[in-house]
């Protein structure tokens, strides 16, 4: 058999059937953990993102494809 890779395995490991208030308790802290995310990292994401939109504009004002 051959040696297990880190890709190999699921990121998470769901429960086949979860009842209703455990489901709704898990999607409350994942949204609280998203929240919690965006607030400790929106500035470097956002900065992120303008600077992909700064390139793509560079990139289509050097080289326009019509």
């Amino acid at each position: 058999m051959p040696m297990l890779q880190p890709n190999d395995l699921p990121l998470v490991c769901l429960p086949l059937e979860l009842p209703p208030e455990a489901a709704a308790e898990l999607i409350a802290f994942l949204q609280q953990l998203a929240e919690a995310l965006e607030r400790h990292y929106g500035a470097q994401i956002k900065g992120h993102y303008d600077a992909i939109a700064r390139a793509q504009r560079a990139d289509a004002s050097v080289d326009p494809s019509f």
